[in-house]
C-alpha cells in the first residue's frame, strides 16, 4: 500500500510542525526532528504521538 503524494505534501509532525518522510517497507511516517515514526494502518496515517515508535540512532537522517 502506498500513501498519495497529496496527502503526504499535507502532513507534518503534530511535534515539530515539519514535513514528514515516507517509508514504504515499514509503512511508517518519519520525523527525523522529532526523532519519531507515525503508523499507517489501513492506510490511514495515525498522527498521534502517543501511538508513534521512537526512531532509533541509525534509523534517523540528519
Amino acid at each position: 500500500m502506498t500513501i498519495d503524494s497529496a496527502l503526504l505534501d499535507l502532513l507534518v509532525c503534530p511535534q515539530t510542525k515539519e514535513p514528514l518522510r515516507y517509508d514504504k517497507e515499514a509503512q511508517e511516517l518519519i520525523s527525523d526532528r522529532a526523532g519519531l515514526a507515525y503508523p499507517i494502518r489501513d492506510g490511514i496515517p495515525i498522527m498521534l504521538p502517543d501511538e508513534a515508535r521512537p526512531l532509533k540512532d541509525t534509523e534517523t537522517k540528519k
